[in-house]
């Protein structure tokens, strides 16, 4: 009766894996029929698309707005350039092309006006300009038709080039390029991440095991994607790379941590314990830290959403949906299949290491421990070493350039990105422009229009711009909206872009406003709207680092009631997200990297990228650092002194944290071969913080730290008090009672 007592009082993890460990068919059957109907429901459901209302942030946005009211938005339009294939033109074979385009293109219901053809004084290409209806959106599902074509007058003239590009042509290119280059990384990491599991446990069941519960979190969490999109627009797809990335990291994490506490306790019995009272024991400790990291993953990206920006709503999703089905996968199938399998999941090496039990020890990793013994000799010089060398990696990141992902930062792999940076060496005024946005009275109009000429007339013939006799404003049809397009003959990303735009906002606009009392006036375009984004990303991610920061010191107090913990788990977070930074901007704002990494530097690290290597690591962080220092509490309750607690928790955890950092890392890396510069910083900027997080920080700065702090680490709790609540717990429990309460404390007094 007593066993039966305690148990009761058991957290839910202990209870809930009893239970599937039990009735392992009904879990398992429960689990996947949970997992097929999410995919059901999202296919029925569907994803729903963010309106291009919804990206529109500062004075850009109010712009477009303006535009979109006054029904001056610019039609969708795709550029058809023909020039010779050996670098030489035929006039008349390419004007034959063009008009084999222009008739072509007339008769597609998709196009409402054909211009053309326009000759360039540089080299003769010659340009024909399509007109699209709608908006980009529908221009999207348009355009192939319009390719098809292009392609269609390719074939007819093989002696020139005849290329297509535009907003959507090049949309849809990426998008597709990027699908493929997804398809190859799941591809590549799946079998990797299975062999490196076969290699941890030297069997293929229990190899796999992790392996299917990151793809069952992965399809449920695409599936559920659906539904919530509708809280939550898509971004057009940004959440998939996401959530497959950190699916596999934590869908395989959290499988392994438990698995490996499995095989641990049975080793440990020599093979006495079976593997439904394992599971128990392995709920009760990595159960419980499964919990408590999902909850510190989750939090972290939900940090995310204070950015009030539907890109990033959308990556916040779709990750802490892929988090909280990983768990909740841990909690149950994984649970049911460790029973159900029992001996099959041991493997040689597992039962090799249980008949050798006596002789094994405790497991702890001897070759860790013989690293430990200088830290802890040396904790205050270990220290300062740790300390100086996260300095050093993080100082670059002071440096640190943000730029705005933009048509000529996209892969010329992609044809239709090739023909823009073509289309833009021949026809500058073809390329990036800014809108500048004119609201005022009708009876206003004359000084608007009279106003925005003057302006044209003080930028011709200024290099920053590529104005041309035609340049001249457009009027809504109620006269009191005006759109001026002043094109700019550089890379949205260029200096002499952004100086073309303080120009346009510091000394035109005013003058027009000026010059129009009361008018409303906001200057748009792709320039414009990167300058704002990046704006917009630097005054709310001071928010989102306070919130993701109070989030994990509320939740690392909460796993271990330990101030001091809580504030050096955030201080660890921190310094691996600079680390990260510090990396990306040696990286990618230089060159030396290209050939090594296959990319073109831009000279800038991506504005998205530092905030979601901050969300993503600091969640994965604090999951390492719960694990880590679950098992140093363990030991502590044990009656082991802090100082000799931690050399065992490090060296006991180091095999399964070594592995689950290689496998992060190989998911990681293999974001490499996606051929798009976002993702590559992506990559780069999370493999080397986990690499950094799994060997300086936790092989050098925390056990140091710990070893300097000793019992004050578990500040205010007093842990003399909660090694004998644990010791009398495990006396008034069954047997296996007894290995909970002796590994966590759990059983009859509870947690502090």
């Amino acid at each position: 009766m007593q066993g039966r007592t305690s148990s009761t009082r058991q957290p839910v993890t202990v209870r809930t894996a009893r239970w599937c460990a039990t009735h392992p068919w009904r879990a398992i059957g429960g689990w996947i029929l949970l997992v097929v109907l999410c995919v059901g429901v999202g296919t029925a459901i569907g994803t729903n698309k963010g309106q291009f209302s919804d990206f529109w942030i500062g004075e850009a946005g109010r712009a477009e707005a303006l535009a979109s009211e006054g029904r001056l938005t610019p039609a969708p339009v795709e550029e058809v350039l023909i020039s010779g294939a050996n670098g030489t033109t035929d006039e008349a074979a390419a004007r034959s092309a063009a008009t084999d385009v222009e008739r072509r293109m007339r008769k597609l219901p998709s196009v409402t006006d054909v211009d053309g053809p326009v000759r360039s004084g540089k080299a003769g290409t010659l340009l024909v300009t399509v007109t699209l209806r709608g908006d980009k959106e529908t221009a999207k599902e348009d355009v192939d038709a319009l390719l098809a074509q292009t392609a269609a007058v390719q074939k007819a003239h093989p002696g020139l080039r005849v290329e297509e590009t535009g907003s959507a042509s090049i949309s849809n290119g990426v998008n597709d390029q990027q699908g493929k280059d997804l398809q190859r990384t799941e591809m590549i990491s799946l079998p990797v991440t299975f062999l490196i599991l076969l290699f941890v446990f030297g069997a293929v069941i229990a190899a796999g095991i992790p392996v299917l519960l990151a793809l069952l979190a992965f399809a449920g969490a695409v599936g559920l994607y659906g539904p919530t999109s509708w809280l939550f627009p898509d971004a057009g797809g940004a959440a998939l790379s996401v959530i497959f990335m950190l699916g596999m990291a934590v869908g395989v994490d959290y499988s392994l941590f438990y698995l490996k506490r499995v095989r641990e306790e049975r080793a440990r019995s020599g093979g006495a314990l079976n593997h439904t009272a394992a599971v128990e024991l392995a709920a009760a400790t990595s159960g419980r830290a499964v919990v408590e990291s999902g909850l510190a993953v989750a939090l972290s990206l939900g940090g995310l959403y204070l950015m009030d920006d539907v890109i990033f709503s959308s990556i916040a999703t779709g990750a802490i949906l892929v988090t909280l089905v990983a768990v909740g996968g841990s909690l149950t199938i994984l649970p049911a299949l460790l029973a159900k399998l029992g001996p099959k999941v041991d493997g040689r090496r597992g039962r090799r290491r249980q008949q050798h039990s006596r002789t094994a020890g405790d497991g702890n990793s001897t070759a860790w421990s013989a690293l430990l013994r200088p830290v802890m000799r040396r904790p205050l010089a270990t220290l300062l070493i740790g300390l100086a060398a996260t300095a050093a990696l993080a100082l670059p990141a002071l440096n640190m350039k943000l730029g705005t992902e933009g048509k000529e930062t996209f892969p010329d792999s992609v044809p239709a990105v090739a023909t823009y940076d073509r289309l833009t060496a021949d026809f500058p005024d073809r390329g990036a422009s800014h809108l500048i946005l004119v609201r005022a009275g009708t009876d206003q109009a004359a000084a608007v229009a009279d106003s925005l000429r003057q302006l044209v007339g003080r930028v011709e013939g200024d290099p920053l711009f590529a104005v041309n006799g035609a340049t001249g404003p457009r009027v809504s049809a109620d006269g009191r909206t005006t759109l001026l397009a002043l094109p700019v003959p550089y890379g949205q990303n260029a200096p002499e872009a952004a100086r073309s735009l303080e120009k346009v906002r510091g000394q035109l606009v005013p003058g027009v406003a000026g010059a129009v009392p009361g008018a409303e006036v906001a200057v748009s375009g792709e320039i414009a709207y990167g300058a704002d984004y990046a704006a917009h990303q630097s005054d709310r991610l001071i928010w989102v680092i306070l919130f993701v920061s109070l989030a994990c010191l509320a939740v690392m107090y909460a796993a271990f009631r330990s101030v001091v913990l809580a504030v050096l788990g955030v201080l660890l977070n921190l310094a691996t997200v600079m680390v990260s930074w510090g990396v990306l901007t040696l990286v990618f704002q230089g060159t030396w990297a290209e050939g090594l990494l296959g990319f073109e530097s831009v000279g800038f690290v991506g504005s998205r990228t530092p905030l979601m290597v901050f969300a993503l690591l600091v969640g994965l962080s604090t999951d390492y650092q719960i694990f880590l220092v679950s098992r140093i509490r363990e030991a502590v309750l044990r009656g082991v002194p802090t100082k000799q607690a931690v050399v065992d928790g490090i060296a006991g955890t180091a095999g399964v944290v070594t592995s689950a950092a290689v496998i992060m890392v190989s998911v990681f890396i293999s974001f490499l071969f996606i051929d798009r510069i976002e993702m590559k910083q992506m990559a780069v900027g999370l493999t080397v913080a986990v690499l950094f997080d799994a060997v300086v920080l936790r092989a050098l700065i925390l056990p140091s730290a710990l070893a300097l702090l000793g019992d004050r680490t578990w500040w205010p709790v007093r842990i003399r008090s909660e090694r004998a609540k644990s010791l009398d717990a495990a006396a008034c429990s069954g047997p296996v009672e007894q290995g909970v309460a002796g590994a966590t404390g759990y059983a009859g007094a509870g947690r502090p």
